[in-house]
């Protein structure tokens, strides 16, 4: 890496960011080449400790020649196989997961000295152009007349790339771009095409070109910024969740992810809040106990951003969804034990039914995605998208106890409630049930 951070970096200073998305790929040892601001790196990473990797510097002194004359310095401490990353591009870690599974499942051992993973977008001003054919790279500059691919910046190298480096050296030409144009010229340099990533992204519900920036100035920083928040938003929500949350969400995101809170101190406020809820719903607030629904369910979509765009993660966190569980239905639990003081057992049996039914909807997803991986239940079909804008769960309850307190009916909420649970355990039930039974039909003609 050659690190010249610039002062008014966003969420982490970019080798910090590089980094953690490297290690999201199965990357633990770095070796950094440091020169500007060499000392404050080096005070800010410290051995790394704290970003659970394993951290050695290298000094060039010559820091403001180009970065060919950085990587040559890591010569002497690379001798296996390496990868390549620029401190100033930030990355889809798929681009730097699927370079390195590519190598491991097709080639075992090197066949070229560079695989360059590259994008088909159209070259900006200050990006490095790449002209491949048949997957071989045959030319590579800023300035190069014809192209067909951009330089991403992240490279798989064997330690002979620092044989081309030292040959482009000795005739004066310091880019990294030089050193693998030298290797381009022996047919010992390859791309690796980012677009035959698969797009879609399971835990989002959604399809994310694999993208790379490079921050070179303001402009680029402010496109970072919305890309990483665009990203970070999960796909195939219900509407209020679309057109209500999201807008919501993203903004106070914005501005939490240049502070140091946490997601967890989210996660926790957001169930301060909600039991807070409970209590109003327990104490005959409704109008109240029902704002605050509201406020909880915009809240609860900023903690996962948050941590998806700090790229900052726990085993605690993963608690998160059982405790959202817990306190939605705490809410129609003490609404119905309320209630009953009106209606009786009636209300009691309602609250139960719709804890019953959620739970046993939520178990159907659970089925499913032992047996079919590669897409939630939610989103497997288009039948599926359809109905999850609809569907019973948090948003679409919160709205009919909205409407229930306003008309002063909060009962005939909780008998929408349950009817809409039940409609929504027998979908999932039924698709659960007719996507596995396909799955067994096509094992047993395979077998």
């Amino acid at each position: 890496m050659d690190p010249n951070p610039w002062s008014g970096s966003w969420v982490y200073p970019y080798i910090e960011r590089v980094i953690l998305t490297a290690k999201q790929a199965g990357i633990d040892e770095f070796v950094v080449v440091v020169g500007y601001l060499g000392e404050k790196i080096r005070a800010k990473l410290g051995d790394g400790g704290k970003l659970g990797v394993k951290i050695t510097y290298i000094q060039n002194t010559n820091w403001e020649t180009a970065n060919g004359v950085s990587v040559l310095k890591a010569k002497e401490l690379l001798k296996e196989e390496f990868v390549l990353l620029m401190a100033d591009h930030i990355f889809d870690n798929r681009i730097l997961r699927e370079l390195i599974g590519h190598h491991m499942h097709y080639m075992r051992n090197m066949r070229s000295s560079v695989f360059l993973a590259v994008g088909r977008e159209e070259a900006s001003s200050g990006d490095t152009k790449v002209l491949e054919k048949k997957g071989r790279i045959v030319d590579i500059g800023k300035d190069i007349e014809e192209s067909n691919c951009t330089d991403t910046g992240i490279f798989l190298c064997s330690p002979k790339i620092f044989f081309y480096i030292g040959q482009a050296l000795k005739e004066g030409k310091t880019e990294l771009a030089d050193g693998i144009r030298k290797a381009a010229l022996s047919r010992d340099a390859e791309i690796f095409d980012i677009t035959q990533i698969n797009r879609y992204v399971r835990k989002l519900r959604k399809d994310i070109n694999p993208f790379w920036i490079d921050i070179d100035t303001k402009k680029d920083l402010v496109k970072a910024k919305e890309l990483l928040i665009k990203n970070a938003c999960k796909g195939r929500n219900d509407l209020l969740a679309t057109y209500v949350n999201k807008p919501i969400e993203n903004f106070i995101v914005k501005r939490l992810a240049n502070t140091k809170i946490t997601p967890n101190q989210v996660t926790i406020l957001t169930n301060i809040i909600a039991y807070t809820s409970t209590f109003f719903f327990l104490s005959g607030y409704l109008p109240l106990a029902s704002g605050l629904t509201f406020i909880v369910s915009f809240m609860d979509g900023v903690d996962g951003k948050l941590s998806r765009i700090k790229i900052v993660s726990s085993n605690i966190g993963k608690m998160e969804h059982p405790f959202d569980f817990l306190f939605e239905h705490s809410w129609y639990i003490v609404l119905a034990i309320y209630l009953s003081g009106t209606y009786g057992v009636s209300a009691i049996l309602l609250g139960i039914f719709i804890v019953l039914f959620d739970s046993f909807s939520s178990r159907c997803g659970h089925v499913f995605a032992s047996a079919i991986r590669n897409r939630p239940l939610q989103d497997y079909g288009r039948i599926e998208q359809v109905f999850r804008k609809f569907d019973g769960r948090k948003n679409s309850y919160i709205l009919f106890i909205l409407v229930g307190t306003l008309l002063n009916t909060p009962f005939y909420s909780l008998v929408a409630i349950a009817v809409l649970s039940l409609i929504s355990a027998l979908f999932y039930c039924s698709r659960t049930i007719k996507h596995l039974y396909a799955v067994d039909n096509r094992k047993i003609s395979l077998g």
